[in-house]
């Protein structure tokens, strides 16, 4: 993929994990990145500045995607910094994974507020505010494929942003925006092994054709090329990135 120089990507959720290599990678590129974080200043300054010691250009964004106000002001802040907007990369989710009948009706609100609600907003504002052209890419998970106990909630919400992604795709479409879902298998994340056994962790290590955990850089790779030139005839589409694991 040749450099990009200037278009601006809101990345939302970026400050830690997946999220933080999606934006280092499409800062590396040439991309403008906003760092979108829930109030969590000092993780998000520490992504952008290394972004910017290495020569990339880059700008901390709070909001609350489950609230509307909140993610639109943010949207005027990057075009106020940048002028345009031109990729959204729906990365923040919470997972909540916990056998089906200890789930709480508040940890359910939560789980749709922000892994459908907020993909709602910001698809909603990008009709609005998205340059022609631009790319859509939501980040779902390979965990909707393997009917995993305790991940009923958190698969329901993936689930309902891969038909957003779908049907999306074809609404966005007369204006050249392509639309797609990336869905990461176990990645090794700074939190990922939080509350997991060591025997689930190699379960899952089992599953991929590796023996191993993905790495964020591989979920940002992909993500990198869907909101490049070279993916103008991708759209609609989900791809597993998960090393064989479904």
């Amino acid at each position: 993929m040749s450099a990009v120089t200037g278009k601006v990507a809101l990345i939302t959720g970026a400050a830690t994990g997946i999220g933080r290599s999606i934006a280092e990678t499409l800062a590396a590129q040439g991309f403008r990145v906003a760092i979108n974080h829930p109030h969590t200043p000092e993780l998000a300054d520490k992504v952008v500045a290394g972004i910017e010691a290495d020569g990339g250009q880059a700008l901390a964004v709070a909001a609350d995607v489950r609230d509307r106000g909140e993610y639109a002001a943010m949207i005027e802040q990057i075009k106020s910094a940048w002028g345009s907007w031109d990729v959204l990369v729906n990365n923040a989710a919470v997972a909540i994974t916990k056998p089906f009948p200890e789930i709480t009706s508040e940890e359910f609100d939560l789980s749709y507020a922000v892994n459908v609600k907020g993909v709602f907003h910001g698809m909603q504002l990008a009709w609005d505010h998205l340059a022609d052209n631009g790319r859509i890419i939501t980040i779902s998970s390979s965990t909707t494929a393997l009917m995993l106990p305790g991940y009923a909630v958190y698969d329901s919400t993936k689930g309902a942003v891969e038909q957003f992604t779908h049907i999306l795709s074809k609404e966005f479409g007369p204006r050249g925006i392509t639309v797609n879902a990336v869905s990461p298998g176990a990645t090794e994340t700074e939190t990922y092994r939080l509350g997991k056994s060591p025997e689930f962790l190699a379960g899952l290590e089992a599953l991929s054709a590796f023996g191993r955990l993905g790495r964020p850089s591989e979920i940002a790779a992909v993500v990198a090329f869907l909101a490049s030139d070279a993916a103008n005839w991708v759209t609609a589409q989900n791809i597993r990135v998960n090393g064989g694991t479904a």
